[in-house]
């Protein structure tokens, strides 16, 4: 068996890769090593609208009272309300079991520790160390030294609702807002905070099925959000993935602004209220390069991480910058959250709409994005870490650096969390762009798949 745990918790197709065999020893190697700390550790357990995500629960939280831990189930709920909820509670840690913008036949497990924080490396290598190991943790303890479960699914939305309100010191009355929940975690929660604000508020994506979430619709496909903005002439358009994470904007045109945007946007008008500690702002090696020139004309220094948004957080936590955040829609603002939260972060982007008196498309329009293309090359996991290494593959890399010197970049990655080489190409000429990634993709698919 292969390492368990990417970048962002343990992912898999439900049933088949992330079975509830598994789900269950995870719950249990848990448990296990944060019982020495505790010896009865408290989980709380949330959830994303997944039709695995009730079998997945199950197990976990079954593998959890089999060695003595106490399980607090809060149902459907965004990823980063079950960081909060996991302080609020006094929890030991928090597991949300969701794969983010992944469509539905995927599911993941990912750990918080009691902080909010996602849970120690060290942590997480000890877990996983049990179930390869094929280590039986369970000591087969009886009678009251059993775990207990609770339901606090009822109140654990209205804590995380209040606590989103209470970031921000405006209202919204008379702003027409357009929201897209992905059928997923905020479909619920997200309506309730925009309208308790006094926005007329339009929602689409907001009926899950089980196997609805990130279907069309969401921060991966925001063409229906930008229809919606047009058609019912709204402000703004806010978008959201599965466990609602990630934010993506439309603007009051139907265009869509990327977490680059969003961020650029938002650091610029913290600057401007001397809320923009150590002046710098935190982004992966992903962001485009208008994004570091709106940067450097605001006189905002950049920091730049790997791709994820653990490593974004872990360097936020070492500098003391208060905000960062993915291309993607990964946007962290520290002074009110320990993770990306999609829907604090469009709070927090309307908030500097209404402080700059401009239009979103006027402030979107001062930023400069390259054209960047992204091309998917699916392959085997087991060569993940090793197709750098091919000769062929490594000329045609050298052969594209080449062609766009001075010009743009290249910048190939594996993903963390699906079997996929992802080829990003930046430069002037998008067709030319198109063209390398793509040709770089098939040469790298055609070997490794």
């Amino acid at each position: 068996m292969g390492r368990l745990f990417g970048t962002d918790g343990v992912r898999g197709v439900a049933n088949k890769e992330l079975t509830p065999e598994l789900a269950f020893n995870l719950g249990k190697a848990g448990a296990y090593v944060l019982k020495s700390s505790n010896d009865r550790p408290t989980f709380i357990i949330g959830k994303d609208t997944r039709i695995s995500g009730d079998m997945l629960e199950n197990a976990l939280a079954a593998g959890i009272l089999a060695v003595g831990g106490d399980v607090i189930k809060v149902g459907v709920i965004p990823t980063p309300a079950v960081a909060f909820l996991a302080k609020h509670y006094n929890a030991d840690a928090g597991i949300v079991i969701s794969a983010s913008h992944n469509p539905y036949e995927y599911n993941g497990i990912k750990f918080f520790n009691g902080e909010g924080y996602k849970l120690d490396d060290l942590l997480e290598e000890k877990i996983e160390d049990i179930i390869i190991s094929s280590i039986d943790v369970n000591s087969h303890i009886t009678g009251d030294l059993i775990g207990t479960c609770m339901d606090a699914s009822e109140t654990a939305p209205e804590l995380f609702i209040k606590h989103l309100l209470e970031t921000v010191d405006y209202r919204l009355d008379g702003m027409n807002i357009v929201l897209d929940c992905a059928n997923g975690a905020s479909y619920e929660i997200a309506p309730k905070v925009f309208e308790a604000l006094g926005a007329k508020v339009t929602v689409i994506g907001n009926n899950p099925t089980g196997i609805n979430i990130n279907d069309a619709c969401g921060s991966t496909h925001p063409e229906k959000l930008s229809e919606k903005v047009k058609e019912v002439n709204a402000d703004i358009g806010l978008a959201y993935d599965g466990d609602a994470d990630r934010l993506i904007v439309v603007d009051e045109k139907g265009a869509v602004i990327d977490g680059d945007r969003v961020i650029a946007i938002c650091a610029r008008i913290l600057k401007e209220q001397g809320r923009l500690k150590e002046n710098k702002v935190t982004v992966t090696v992903m962001s485009n390069i208008g994004f570091h020139k709106a940067m450097k004309e605001s006189d905002i220094e950049v920091d730049v991480t790997g791709v994820g948004d653990r490593y974004v957080l872990e360097r936020m936590l070492e500098t003391g910058c208060v905000i960062g955040g993915e291309q993607s829609g990964h946007i962290i603002f520290k002074e009110f959250t320990t993770t990306g939260d999609g829907v604090l972060s469009s709070l927090q982007f309307v908030g500097a709409i209404k402080n700059s008196n401009k239009t979103l498309s006027e402030l979107a329009s001062e930023i400069e994005i390259f054209p960047q293309v992204l091309v998917n090359a699916r392959i085997n996991n087991d060569y993940k870490k090793t197709y750098m290494k091919d000769e062929e593959v490594a000329a045609m890399i050298a052969d594209i650096e080449a062609q766009m010197a001075g010009n743009g970049r290249v910048l190939i990655r594996p993903s963390g969390t699906e079997p996929l080489v992802r080829v990003m190409i930046e430069g002037d000429d998008e067709q030319q762009l198109n063209d390398l990634a793509h040709k770089l993709a098939d040469l790298i698919e055609r070997k490794f798949k």
